[in-house]
């Protein structure tokens, strides 16, 4: 399926992102002026009413997450990965455990290559399946030249333990901690991809403050493995970190065949 033929099939929204709309930074969108989180006043039922740069939480139709049930069968082309190591540069930021990713990783979509920026991990999973959630998710965040951003979700379920992520969980440092480089350790975001690369895909919204729109979502089918005590570590010290699921509101998703 060509981009021409995928845009139209998303609507006047995507129509709109080929056109040139204009995106956020990255660190815009961590809403750092504003306080937020997950839970009481502060927490995602409220984030619309907690600054003006906010209003999209609420109003936004075209937002992240979503169920994915229902998804179109479809000839989508494949995803180009192209990730080299990085450095270990890990930093909680009091919402998440976030890894900022050294340049010269991409992926290529519908022939635009987009820069991998930084991944970062929710619990439990954001998007469901059928109304299914997962333990956690993998956000690995991408940027292109012109600043368009495309998210590849991971669903991770609970089962073996997973070697690839165990030295992120080593080096996981305290709250609010400035970003700690570990030069001896280094990852691949590759080892984080399921052996089968099939794939949902739609246009929805960043999952955090300030829920800015026209983001290339594209969420792997086969989730992979994580260990109990591995999640455990993690939710002992971020806790819950995941946005509801948002209204559809007639979107189409489509899952690569």
């Amino acid at each position: 399926m060509d981009r021409r033929t995928l845009l139209k099939l998303f609507g006047f929204g995507a129509l709109e992102i080929s056109f040139g709309v204009s995106f956020p930074s990255l660190a815009s969108a961590v809403g750092q002026k504003v306080h937020w989180g997950y839970i009481g006043e502060s927490g995602s039922q409220n984030w619309g009413n907690l600054s003006a740069e906010f209003q999209l939480c609420k109003t936004g139709l075209q937002q992240s997450p979503i169920d994915l049930q229902g998804a179109i069968a479809a000839q989508l082309s494949a995803i180009e990965f192209d990730y080299q190591d990085s450095p270990l540069r890990i930093v909680n930021n009091g919402h998440t455990i976030q890894v900022n990713y050294e340049s010269g990783s991409s992926i290529k979509l519908d022939g635009e290559t987009f820069n991998l920026v930084q991944f970062h991990f929710h619990d439990p999973s954001e998007h469901t399946i059928n109304k299914k959630p997962f333990d956690m998710e993998l956000h690995l965040v991408h940027r292109s030249e012109a600043g368009a951003l495309a998210v590849i979700g991971v669903l991770l379920k609970q089962g073996q333990h997973n070697a690839a992520l165990q030295p992120i969980w080593d080096a996981f440092p305290n709250r609010n901690e400035p970003e700690q480089v570990v030069k001896t350790v280094k990852v691949n975001a590759g080892q984080f991809l399921p052996k089968n690369q099939k794939f949902y895909r739609y246009f929805g919204s960043l999952t955090t403050p300030p829920c800015s729109q026209g983001v290339n979502w594209i969420v792997m089918q086969q989730p992979i493995e994580i260990s109990q005590d591995q999640i455990q570590k993690f939710a002992n010290l971020i806790s819950i970190d995941a946005r509801p699921v948002q209204p559809r509101n007639n979107r189409f998703v489509l899952r690569s065949s």
